[in-house]
């Protein structure tokens, strides 16, 4: 089971190296991991996906809490959450009527062209990670050429902030 994982740290250089290697040192998996600032220019949230058990997670929280410039952690529910990821896919496009069936996929999944040239098309999509799935299978019949994803990023819904949240509530 995935579970997502906001984490509250001081923005600090190598903190993103010491929470990612903590967690694969003890042979945990990161399936996505995002990081940003924040509201506040002193603290930055990563966002990470962990693959994984309530055991698993447990663990993952309880090394995270050991860290000195950890503040929070807090699990993002999916059912209460927001989830988007971003995806940038180039593709093939060496002719006129490849490039309008792109454009006609592109928008059904209300996505963007942000690059064309003689060759390929660039397109970006924000979007849930079904979505950009559901792109990318229809586009590998084009021919894709690249692809880069962010990793997930969530937000709890309603009025709360995982800052108010309770300290490291998984613990």
């Amino acid at each position: 089971m995935r579970r997502s994982l906001a984490v509250l740290v001081l923005n600090k250089p190598g903190v993103l190296a010491r929470i990612s290697g903590l967690i694969s040192r003890r042979m945990f998996n990161i399936e996505s991991i995002a990081a940003g600032y924040t509201e506040d220019p002193n603290i930055t949230r990563i966002t990470l996906v962990v693959q994984g058990d309530e055991n698993i997670l447990y663990q993952v929280v309880k090394q995270l809490s050991k860290l000195v410039d950890v503040i929070k952690i807090h699990e993002l529910a999916a059912s209460d959450s927001i989830n988007r990821e971003l995806a940038l896919i180039k593709v093939r496009a060496n002719d006129a009527s490849r490039r309008a069936d792109i454009v006609n996929i592109v928008d059904i999944f209300r996505a963007n062209v942000v690059d064309v040239n003689s060759e390929t098309m660039v397109i970006e999509l924000p979007g849930t990670e079904e979505k950009i799935d559901a792109l990318c299978s229809i586009l590998r019949e084009h021919g894709i050429v690249e692809m880069v994803r962010t990793g997930k990023i969530c937000l709890d819904r309603g009025p709360g902030a995982a800052k108010d949240a309770p300290d490291n509530d998984l613990t």
